[in-house]
C-alpha cells in the first residue's frame, strides 16, 4: 500500500514538473523570440534611423563662418572690420525641458521680450540638429547663459562688422545683416569678394556629451578693399553739407569729390545719414544713397554741356555777341524768360550771368541730333560706374522725339534727370582737356596679402582740350564776377557754375521747391578736385547762395589738407643754388643757378609777354597759361608788370602784375 502511494507521488511530481519545464521553455522561447524581432526590427527597420540618432548625439557640424575682409581709405585707415563675438546655439533634440531651458536663457539674457521668448520656445521643441538661440551676444550675456550648464545648448564663435566711425562713409560703406551678407553698398556690392568662404567644425563627443575629438574645415577669409576715398576730405564734406542744408531747412543733399584725372572719389556725402552699426533704428531717407540714386534737373550747371558742345562744333565763340535785350525767347504757345534783362551779351557773359535766352539760342543751333550726342558723350542716360549698383542711369530724351520746346529746355538743364557722381564725371572731362573718365571707389584690391590696383578707366573723349580751356575760361569768370563769386577761394582760381532748378511735385513744377547746385573744379588751371553740392529744397533755394559756400568750404579744405600752393596772389618759391652743370659763365668763372624748389624748371625759358593794359582776368589767364604763379596788386587794367616784356622766364616763377584804373607807364613808384 505504501508503496503504491510512493509511486503515484513520483508520477504526480514528474508531471508537475513537466509542466513547468514546458512553461518555462515556452515563456523563455518566447522571450527569445521577443528579443530576436527586438533586434532584427532595430538593426533593419531602425537602423537608419538609430544611426542618424546615435551620429547627432555623438558628432556635431557646427559652420564656421568666414572673417570679411576690411575695408581701408587711400591712407590704409579702418573705415569697417570685423571683430569676434560669441553666439548661442542649441540641439533641440538634446533639450530636455524646452519651456524651462527658454525661460532661463532669457533671464540670463536680461533683454528678453516675451514675443522672444515664446519663439525660443518653438525653436527648441523643433526637431532640428541646429538652431541659433541668439546671434552675437555680449561677453556678459555669453558668461551668464554659460553659468546655466543646459544640456544642448553651445557657444560658438562668429565675426561681428564694425564700422569705427559711425556715420562717417556710410552710404559708401552699406551695411551687412545677421548672417554676416552685405546689404547695402560696397558691402552688398562686392559681398562674394570680401565675405570669403565658410568653414566647417565636426565635434565628437563620449556617452557623457563630453567633446573628445575636432576635425575642422577652416574658414578663409575674404580679400580687403583698399578704396579712393579720403578719410580727411569725407569728414569735411559730410560736416559741410549737413551744416548748410540743416541751417536752410533743406530736405536733403550730396556732395561729391573727385579727382578729374582718375576717376578716384575722393569723397562722397550725403544728407541725411546714418549709423551702419545700427542700421535698424535709421529709416529709407536716411540710408537713400542720394549721390547715386536721386536724379534731379540740373537747371543752369548743365550749360557747361550746351557751352561745349557748341564751342566743340565751332557754333559760336566765347566772345561772340548775344542779343537777349528781350528778356524772354518764345517756342510757339511756350515762353522762356531771364531773371534780368541784360541787353547784349558776350557767349561768355551768357555763361556767367547764366542767361536762358542766351543759351537756348546757341542750343537751337546744335539741334537735337548734335545735342543729343553730346549729352551722350558727356555720360549721361547711362550708369557711369559699377561700383554703384543701385546708381539711377538718368532720364535723357530720344533726339528724334526733341522738339524746339524740348530742346529748349535742355540747354538750360531741363527736361533731363541726372545724378550728382555724373554731374561729377562730365565736370571732370572739363577739367582734365577732354576725357570722360569712369568714377570709380574701389583702389584697390588685398588679397592674402598682395595688393591688386584698379586702373583707370577712360570713357571716351567729349572736347578737345582747346575747347575745354576756353570752356574753363568761362567758368573761371562766373566764380570771378558771375554767380558764384561765393565759390571764391582765396589764393585760387576756380572755375564752375551755379544751377537752379524747380522740383517736380506731382508731374509739376513747383514755385517753392527748389533743387540748388554747384559745380567746378580747384585749381581752375591745375585742377586737383572736381567737387559737385546738390541741396534739395533749401530755404534760399538759388545755387550761388546755397551751394556754392558748401563748394567753398570743401575745397578750401581739400587743397589744405593735400598741400596744394596757391595759384593766385601765392607766396614766392623758396629758392636755392644748384651745383650742377647748369650754371652761369665758364667753368671757371661759374654762378650757381637759381631755380625755385616747389615748381622746378620745366623746358626751356619763354618770352614772358607784355601784359600792361589788360584786364585782370585776362592777364591772369596769360599769366596761368605759361605756367606762372600770379601775384596781383589794385585793381582795374595793367599798368606794370614784373618781369618785363621780353624778359626769359621759366614755368614756376611769380608774375606782380599792379593794376590801376588807369594804364601807366615808366617806373612804379
Amino acid at each position: 500500500m505504501d508503496r503504491i502511494v510512493a509511486e503515484q507521488t513520483a508520477q504526480s511530481w514528474r508531471t508537475v514538473l513537466r509542466r513547468r519545464v514546458f512553461v518555462a521553455t515556452g515563456i523563455f522561447v518566447l522571450w527569445a523570440a521577443v528579443i530576436e524581432g527586438r533586434l532584427v526590427y532595430l538593426q533593419v527597420f531602425q537602423h537608419a534611423e538609430l544611426m542618424s540618432r546615435a551620429e547627432r548625439q555623438q558628432m556635431r557640424t557646427v559652420p564656421a563662418p568666414a572673417k570679411r575682409g576690411e575695408i581701408l581709405d587711400r591712407r590704409g585707415h579702418l573705415l569697417a572690420y570685423s571683430v569676434d563675438a560669441d553666439s548661442i546655439y542649441a540641439v533641440p533634440p538634446e533639450v530636455a525641458d524646452p519651456d524651462a531651458a527658454a525661460t532661463s536663457i532669457c533671464d540670463a539674457l536680461g533683454d528678453c521680450q516675451p514675443k522672444e521668448r515664446d519663439d525660443l520656445v518653438g525653436k527648441l521643441n523643433r526637431k532640428k540638429p541646429f538652431v541659433y538661440v541668439r546671434r552675437r551676444v555680449s561677453p556678459e550675456q555669453a558668461k551668464r547663459v554659460s553659468a546655466l550648464q543646459l544640456d544642448g545648448v553651445g557657444f560658438m564663435s562668429e565675426t561681428r562688422r564694425f564700422y569705427p566711425n559711425r556715420e562717417l562713409a556710410a552710404h559708401v560703406l552699406g551695411y551687412t545683416g545677421l548672417e554676416g551678407d552685405g546689404l547695402s553698398g560696397l558691402e552688398a556690392a562686392y559681398d562674394k569678394l570680401i565675405k570669403g568662404r565658410q568653414g566647417t567644425v565636426l565635434v565628437q563627443t563620449d556617452a557623457r556629451r563630453k567633446p573628445f575629438s575636432r576635425l575642422e574645415r577652416p574658414p578663409t577669409a575674404g580679400a580687403s578693399l583698399e578704396l579712393t576715398i579720403d578719410e580727411y576730405i569725407q569728414h569735411v564734406a559730410e560736416r559741410e553739407l549737413a551744416a548748410a542744408a540743416e541751417s536752410r531747412h533743406a530736405v536733403g543733399g550730396a556732395a561729391v569729390v573727385m579727382d578729374p584725372w582718375t576717376g578716384e572719389i575722393l569723397a562722397l556725402a550725403n544728407w541725411p545719414t546714418f549709423n551702419p552699426n545700427t542700421y535698424r533704428d535709421a529709416d529709407d531717407r536716411q540710408r537713400r544713397n542720394r549721390a547715386v540714386q536721386d536724379i534731379y534737373e540740373p537747371g543752369s550747371t548743365f550749360k557747361i554741356v550746351t557751352a561745349g558742345a557748341a564751342l566743340q562744333e565751332h557754333l559760336v565763340k566765347p566772345d561772340e555777341p548775344i542779343d537777349v535785350s528781350a528778356g524772354k525767347i518764345r517756342l510757339g504757345s511756350r515762353v522762356i524768360n531771364d531773371d534780368h534783362h541784360y541787353g547784349v551779351l558776350s557767349f561768355t557773359d551768357v555763361i556767367v550771368k547764366s542767361s536762358n535766352v542766351g543759351t537756348i539760342k546757341v542750343g537751337l543751333r546744335l539741334g537735337p541730333e548734335k545735342m543729343g550726342a553730346y549729352v551722350s558723350k558727356f555720360g549721361f542716360g547711362r550708369r557711369s560706374s559699377p561700383d554703384f549698383p543701385g546708381e539711377s542711369p538718368g532720364i535723357v530724351w530720344n533726339p528724334s522725339k526733341v522738339t524746339d520746346s524740348a530742346l529748349a529746355s535742355m540747354s538750360m538743364g531741363h527736361q533731363v534727370g541726372v545724378t550728382a557722381l555724373q554731374m561729377a564725371a562730365a565736370v571732370s572731362s572739363v577739367a582734365n582737356g577732354g576725357e570722360l573718365i569712369e568714377p570709380r571707389i574701389i583702389r584697390a584690391v588685398i588679397r592674402d596679402g598682395v595688393r591688386i590696383p584698379v586702373p583707370r578707366k577712360v570713357i571716351g573723349p567729349t572736347l578737345t582740350k582747346d575747347v575745354s580751356a576756353e570752356l574753363t575760361a568761362m567758368m573761371e569768370a562766373v566764380v570771378e564776377r558771375g554767380t558764384g563769386t561765393r565759390a571764391q577761394v582765396a589764393g585760387f582760381t576756380v572755375a564752375g557754375k551755379t544751377g537752379t532748378a524747380q522740383k517736380l511735385v506731382d508731374g509739376k513744377y513747383s514755385h517753392s521747391l527748389f533743387n540748388a547746385s554747384f559745380v567746378g573744379f580747384i585749381p581752375s588751371r591745375a585742377p586737383k578736385f572736381a567737387i559737385v553740392i546738390v541741396i534739395d529744397s533749401p530755404n534760399d533755394h538759388y545755387g550761388g547762395l546755397a551751394a556754392a559756400p558748401v563748394f567753398q568750404a570743401i575745397g578750401a579744405a581739400a587743397l589744405r589738407h593735400q598741400g596744394v600752393p596757391p595759384t593766385l596772389n601765392a607766396p614766392p618759391p623758396i629758392l636755392v643754388a644748384r651745383n650742377d652743370a647748369a650754371t652761369v659763365g665758364g667753368a671757371n668763372d661759374a654762378v650757381p643757378a637759381i631755380v625755385p624748389v616747389s615748381s622746378p624748371a620745366e623746358g626751356d625759358a619763354s618770352v614772358f609777354p607784355d601784359l600792361r593794359g589788360l584786364s585782370a582776368r585776362d592777364a591772369l589767364q596769360a599769366v596761368t597759361r605759361l605756367g606762372m604763379t600770379a601775384r596781383l596788386r589794385g585793381t582795374g587794367l595793367v599798368a606794370q608788370q614784373q618781369p618785363e616784356p621780353g624778359t626769359p622766364i621759366e614755368r614756376g616763377a611769380v608774375s606782380t602784375l599792379w593794376l590801376d584804373r588807369r594804364p601807366m607807364t615808366g617806373p612804379r613808384p
